[in-house]
C-alpha cells in the first residue's frame, strides 16, 4: 500500500472553525476570487513555517480585513479606522519580542491611515505591513480609493477618476521607499499561480525580517475584488495582472539593512527615572488608603447639560485624593445641550486594565432613557440610583438596590438646577460608601470659583446625603413601586 503525504491543508495557525457566520463554518466569508483569502493563507504558513504563531498579534482595522480575528489563531487586536500602524507601533514597543502585524486595505491605509502608515515607516518601526490594494473601497460599496485607476468608474465618481479633479493614483510602495528608515518594500500581485508564489516568498521574507530584528517592512499585495469591479474571479485576476499592475508596477522598491540601531534603553526603575525616591506613597506618612475604600466601577449617565461628566470626574478626583487608582472615560454626542452623555469611572487599589465599564457595581441614572439603557447592565448585587421619585411602572430590577432620588427636584429648591448631580454625588456616598463624604467635600471646596455657587454645591451635597438617610432604606431590594422604601 503506498504512502501519502499531505502537501496543502488548513494551517495550524487558522483556527479550526471560523464562527463570522454560523453556517459554513468551515470557509472564510470572503467573496468568491477575493484575494483576502488567498493573503490569509500566505500569512498562515509562513507563520508556521518560522514558528511564529505564540508570538503573533495581529492589528485588523475597518474594512474588508476587519474580521481577521476570526481566522487567525493568534494575538488578535482591533483598531480604528486608518490607525493600524499606530496601534502596531504601541504593541511592538510594549512586547519587544512580538511580531506585530498590521493587516490594511487601501482606503484605510492609504486614506484616513496616511499619517500613521508614514510616520511608522519614518520611525522605522520594527513591524510589518501588509497593503491590500484592490483600487476601491471593497466593504462600504465601492466608492473611489486612494488607488483607484484614472478613468475608472466607482460609486463617488460616476464619470471616472479625473486627475484634475480628485487627483491620480497614490503609489504607495513608491512612497514609502523614499524614506530613510525602511528595510524592505515590496509590490507582488494575485493575478496568476507564478505571481502567487512570489507573493508567497515576499510575505515570508517581511516576516523573517521583523523576526530578525530588521525594522519596517511593508509588503504592498495587488488583490482582486470581483463582487464590487463587478467581475467573475477569473476576470477580476487577470484585470489585476493586466491594468492594475500597469499602474502600480510589481517589484522591490527596498531591499537593505537597517539603517537606524534600535535604541538601547538602560535598565532602570521608574522611581529612577523619574527621579524619587521610589517608596510607596500609600505608605508614607498621610498617603495610606482609607481601609473602607474598594474597587468600585461606575457609570454615570443622563442628558448633556445634566453634569455628568463633571459628576464622573468629581468622583475621579476624591478617589484620587484617597490615594486610589482611578480612570474616567466620557462618551457623549455631538450636542452641546440635550444629547446623551454618560461616562465610566472606576475606583481600584489596584492598577486598571481598562477604562470602560460594562457592567458597573453602580449606575447613577440622572434621566429615564439612561436607566432603561443602561439598568440591566448592573452586576448582581450592585445599585442604582435614579433621579427621580420612582421607577417607571414597567420596570423592576432584580438583584440590585434600587433608590430613587428627585436629585433635580431638590436642586430647584435649593436655588440652582446646576447643582443636581451634586446632589446626587451627597445620594451616592451615602447608599454606597464608596468614598468618604468628607473627601468630597474638599474636592468640591477646591473647586470653587463662584462663591454663591461654592455654597449651594455645598448645600446640594448635603441635602443629597440626607435625603438617602432620612428618606428612602438604602440596601433594601426594590419595592412595589420600583425603588426602596
Amino acid at each position: 500500500m503506498s504512502e501519502y503525504k499531505l502537501v496543502h491543508g488548513r494551517s495550524p495557525v487558522f483556527y479550526k472553525r471560523f464562527e463570522r457566520k454560523e453556517e459554513n463554518q468551515h470557509q472564510t466569508h470572503y467573496c468568491p476570487g477575493c484575494g483576502h483569502g488567498v493573503t490569509h493563507k500566505m500569512i498562515a504558513e509562513a507563520l508556521d513555517e518560522l514558528g511564529l504563531q505564540d508570538r503573533t498579534i495581529m492589528v485588523s482595522p475597518v474594512g474588508c480585513s476587519v474580521f481577521a480575528y476570526y481566522y487567525f489563531d493568534t494575538g488578535n487586536v482591533q483598531a480604528a479606522h486608518g490607525r493600524a500602524s499606530a496601534v502596531a507601533t504601541g504593541l511592538k514597543r510594549a512586547n519587544p519580542g512580538a511580531i506585530v502585524i498590521s493587516y490594511q486595505g487601501d482606503g484605510d491605509l492609504a486614506a484616513i491611515g496616511t499619517a500613521e502608515i508614514i510616520h511608522a515607516a519614518n520611525r522605522g518601526e520594527n513591524i510589518t505591513v501588509f497593503f491590500l490594494n484592490n483600487a476601491t473601497y471593497g466593504m462600504t460599496g465601492g466608492q473611489m480609493a486612494p488607488t483607484t485607476l484614472v478613468g475608472q468608474v466607482s460609486t463617488t465618481t460616476p464619470w471616472g477618476r479625473r486627475p484634475n479633479n480628485e487627483g491620480g493614483p497614490i503609489k504607495m510602495a513608491e512612497l514609502i521607499s523614499t524614506l530613510d528608515a525602511p528595510v524592505y518594500v515590496e509590490r507582488v500581485a494575485l493575478s496568476d499561480s507564478k505571481h502567487i508564489i512570489q507573493a508567497r516568498r515576499a510575505v515570508k521574507k517581511a516576516l523573517e525580517l521583523q523576526k530578525q530584528g530588521a525594522g519596517f517592512t511593508m509588503v504592498e499585495i495587488l488583490s482582486p475584488c470581483p463582487t464590487t469591479l463587478k467581475m467573475e474571479p477569473k476576470m477580476a485576476r487577470r484585470w489585476v495582472g493586466e491594468t492594475l499592475a500597469k499602474e502600480f508596477p510589481l517589484g522591490v522598491f527596498r531591499d537593505r539593512k537597517r539603517v537606524f540601531e534600535p535604541i538601547s534603553v538602560p535598565q532602570a526603575s521608574l522611581a529612577e527615572v523619574l527621579g524619587i525616591d521610589g517608596k510607596s506613597v500609600t505608605k508614607e506618612e498621610g498617603h495610606v488608603r482609607r481601609k473602607h475604600t474598594r474597587a468600585t466601577t461606575l457609570k454615570i449617565a443622563g442628558f448633556g447639560g445634566q453634569g455628568i461628566l463633571l459628576l464622573g470626574q468629581l468622583i475621579a478626583e476624591t478617589g484620587m485624593r484617597e490615594h486610589m487608582e482611578v480612570s474616567w472615560l466620557p462618551s457623549y454626542g455631538p450636542e452641546m445641550r440635550s444629547g446623551s452623555a454618560h461616562c465610566h469611572v472606576t475606583l481600584s487599589p489596584e492598577r486598571i486594565g481598562s477604562p470602560m465599564v460594562s457592567h458597573p457595581d453602580i449606575l447613577v441614572a440622572m434621566n429615564e432613557p439612561s436607566l432603561r439603557k443602561f439598568g440591566a447592565q448592573v452586576k448582581p448585587g450592585g445599585t442604582i440610583l435614579y433621579n427621580g421619585r420612582s421607577l417607571p411602572e414597567d420596570l423592576h430590577f432584580d438583584g440590585v438596590t434600587v433608590a430613587c432620588v428627585p436629585a433635580s427636584a431638590i436642586a430647584d429648591q435649593i436655588g440652582s438646577t446646576k447643582v443636581a448631580n451634586i446632589v446626587m454625588l451627597g445620594a451616592l456616598l451615602e447608599a454606597t460608601d464608596c468614598l468618604p463624604f468628607t473627601t468630597a467635600q474638599e474636592v468640591l471646596s477646591s473647586l470653587a470659583k463662584n462663591p454663591e455657587l461654592t455654597e449651594k454645591d455645598e448645600r446640594a451635597l448635603e441635602e443629597g446625603r440626607n435625603y438617602l438617610d432620612t428618606e428612602v432604606m438604602v440596601g433594601a431590594q426594590a419595592g412595589p413601586d420600583g425603588c426602596g422604601e
